[in-house]
């Protein structure tokens, strides 16, 4: 069943990219949904697998909204999505 999840730091195209990219092998296709916010991707869960999203988004920049984070973990998610959406944008 698809789910949907709720992401920050999400703002470009480039920031999708890295996202579908970088979520691929490990949890298949996903959709990002840029029109909304906070942004939303969907994407298909086998059981037991939101942990492993959930820590994969924080190493990509972008943390689940619910995700409860500590100042200095905000600071390191935002800096990382800067650098992750840069990386998109070359790969796209």
């Amino acid at each position: 069943m698809k789910q949907i999840f709720q992401v920050k730091n999400v703002k470009c195209g480039g920031c999708a990219g890295t996202l579908k990219k970088s979520l691929l092998d490990e949890f298949g296709e996903v959709e990002v949904n840029l029109d909304v916010e906070p942004r939303e991707i969907t994407l298909e869960l086998k059981e037991g697998q939101e942990e492993a999203l959930k820590l994969k988004l924080r190493q990509l920049g972008y943390p689940l909204v619910t995700d409860e984070l500590n100042a200095f973990q905000t600071v390191s998610t935002t800096a990382k999505s800067f650098v992750s959406c840069a990386i998109g944008k070359v790969d796209g």
